[in-house]
């Protein structure tokens, strides 16, 4: 028995072991002795124990099984794989089962499933966060990842962002161990895999980061942590983390490309604003949403009385720093929930969500003639300009996205025929409701 490369453990009635062949120091890293007399499960890798206690209430009562796997954790704290066949001697009143060592193929097959997967992820995922949290799921294929974190370092900025950071256990307090922020900066800086084990803390919480390397440099790290004792991470977690590290990097650095060029493509690339087409979609999506629920929203145009004078004398520098300020200001007069637009020149588009009163959207355009009819410093220069807003409400002045920006349109150009530094309601709502010129 002793010659044989699989492991001959032979368990009691109590689960406790009785008998441990040769080959188990080198499957287990613990000498016979060391495991006669204690329980089967203490071995067992703690996500394994639940389903192992259920497959041996199995056998207990006669099943056979096979080829059962579950993971054991090694003296030095490293998993292992292993194939099962076990049976019950009720004669005897023990368990017999036979260990194959299986972690090989298993990491084989597992690294093959993650590249794969996490090609797929790269190209399937809508946006970084649900990138993030697939890569968090075929990680923690591989090795305990109950806590992940992914750091994303600007180099331009000097700055580090943390855009995807999970804690298997929230409330647990690790006072004595250096926060994430500086385990991750600390990967970053010196480019080299960075592992804080157990035994370095009071505390039962292993921790193991990677940098996350591109052609054109580190742009960040990413790290698993467990807070069980024995899932510790050993050399092979650390260069398992490293290999994958590198799909987790190309994966990030695409779809960052694609969020970038996708942004671009529907963004203003003065103001950062949405454009015509991604307002236009945003409120064609409003629309659909209102009609459903039956409720209302309300569409501001507006336009700058005097930005071409600004343009003539200060020059078009200077005009899109106006712009750009402008579009600063509008965000701050609106909620989150809103959209501001810019579709073209000095015109720009507000989309006011859940307006259930035609008083309260001339209370926010009556707040964003206001903010813009204070002047603007630029550049050495102080500017003055005003907006001349019209306003179209849902459904009463258009039931589809054309039609209310015809309407919010009419009305604008009422306000700036008016004088400028006003709003108008459109005509549709049987009233003129104007706002002075301060």
């Amino acid at each position: 028995m002793d010659l044989l490369l699989d492991a001959v453990c032979v368990v009691d009635v109590q689960g406790r072991f009785v008998f441990v062949s040769a080959a188990g120091e080198r499957i287990f890293g613990y000498p016979p002795e060391e495991m006669i007399g204690r329980p089967m499960i203490d071995f067992v890798f703690h996500e394994d124990r639940e389903r192992t206690l259920q497959a041996v209430g199995e056998i207990v009562k006669g099943v056979a099984f096979p080829h059962f796997e579950n993971r054991y954790v090694r003296k030095n704290g490293e998993r292992v794989h292993l194939m099962w066949s076990a049976s019950w001697s009720e004669a005897h009143q023990v368990r017999v089962a036979v260990a194959r060592d299986v972690s090989e193929l298993k990491r084989a097959e597992a690294l093959r499933s993650a590249l794969y997967a996490m090609s797929e992820a790269a190209h399937a995922a809508e946006n970084l966060d649900a990138l993030f949290l697939r890569i968090h799921q075929i990680v923690a294929g591989l090795l305990p990842a109950g806590g992940f974190c992914v750091a994303l370092y600007d180099a331009a900025q000097d700055a580090l962002s943390f855009p995807y950071h999970v804690d298997e256990h929230e409330s647990a307090q690790a006072s004595n161990l250096p926060a994430a922020s500086a385990l991750s900066a600390e990967v970053i800086r010196s480019g080299k895999a960075l592992r804080v084990s157990p035994d370095a803390t009071a505390h039962t919480m292993s921790w193991l980061g990677v940098p996350l390397a591109t052609q054109r440099g580190i742009i960040g790290s990413v790290a698993v942590q467990s807070h069980h004792a024995a899932a510790g991470y050993g050399p092979r977690d650390v260069e398992l983390l490293q290999f994958v590290s590198t799909q987790i990097a190309t994966a990030i650095e695409r779809k960052q490309m694609e969020m970038s060029l996708l942004h671009s493509a529907r963004h203003d690339s003065l103001t950062d604003l949405p454009n015509r087409e991604l307002f236009h979609d945003r409120l064609q999506a409003a629309l659909l949403l209102a009609g459903r629920n039956e409720t209302r929203l309300a569409l501001l145009y507006l336009d700058l009385d005097r930005f071409k004078q600004v343009n003539d004398t200060l020059g078009h520098p200077v005009g899109d720093l106006l712009l750009q300020e402008t579009a600063r200001r509008l965000r701050q007069c609106v909620r989150d929930s809103d959209t501001v637009g810019r579709v073209g020149g000095d015109e720009f588009l507000v989309l006011l969500n859940g307006i259930p009163l035609q008083k309260h959207a001339m209370a926010i355009a009556e707040k964003i003639r206001i903010a813009l009819d204070e002047p603007f410093a630029l550049a050495g220069h102080l500017v003055h300009v005003a907006p001349s807003i019209g306003i179209a409400l849902y459904p009463e002045h258009g039931d589809d996205y054309r039609q209310l920006i015809r309407s919010a349109d009419a009305a604008m150009y009422a306000a700036k025929k008016a004088g400028g530094n006003r709003f108008v309601m459109s005509a549709g709502a049987g009233a003129l409701n104007e706002a002075g010129d301060g």
